[in-house]
């Protein structure tokens, strides 16, 4: 019996995946559970439109990730931090005061996860930031830290 699977079943296959099942199986244990469909040519044919519906979601929001990785390149931003001789800071910029600094110069919100650093930023003057925004797409940023 061909069925399609609503949810991955371990061992069996995975969501949106038309498979042949014994029918027992099908009858007795999937079907009531809830987790596959018969794999009529209606489903089939919904199915596919779901599938080209989330391709095409996946890839405006990459679209968006590229035009917003774009705009970030050409963007500084200024955070103010106290500091000592030689341009040392107290204490340290984190990707906290980053994604706090975007948000209120640029109204752009970056969740500071997706700013990634290696250690946080201890000097003064501009350091160039990555910006993970989609699993392939990633930006720079300019930070400029200046004396309070």
């Amino acid at each position: 019996m061909k069925v399609i699977f609503l949810q991955d079943v371990k061992g069996q296959g995975k969501k949106g995946e038309i498979k042949e099942v014994s029918e027992g199986y099908a009858r007795n244990f999937l079907l009531p559970k809830g987790v596959v469909q018969l794999a009529t040519e209606g489903a089939k044919k919904t199915l596919t439109q779901q599938v080209a519906s989330a391709q095409k979601k996946k890839d405006k929001e990459k679209e968006d990730a590229q035009a917003l990785a774009a705009k970030l390149s050409e963007m500084t931003v200024t955070i103010k931090a106290k500091a000592g001789e030689g341009g040392r800071l107290f204490g340290a910029i984190t990707s906290k005061q980053i994604a706090e600094g975007l948000e209120a110069s640029h109204k752009i919100a970056v969740d500071k996860r997706k700013i990634e650093l290696d250690d946080p930023i201890r000097t003064l003057g501009v350091t160039k930031v990555t910006v993970k925004l989609y699993p392939d797409v990633k930006g720079t940023l300019n930070v400029k830290i200046v004396e309070e």
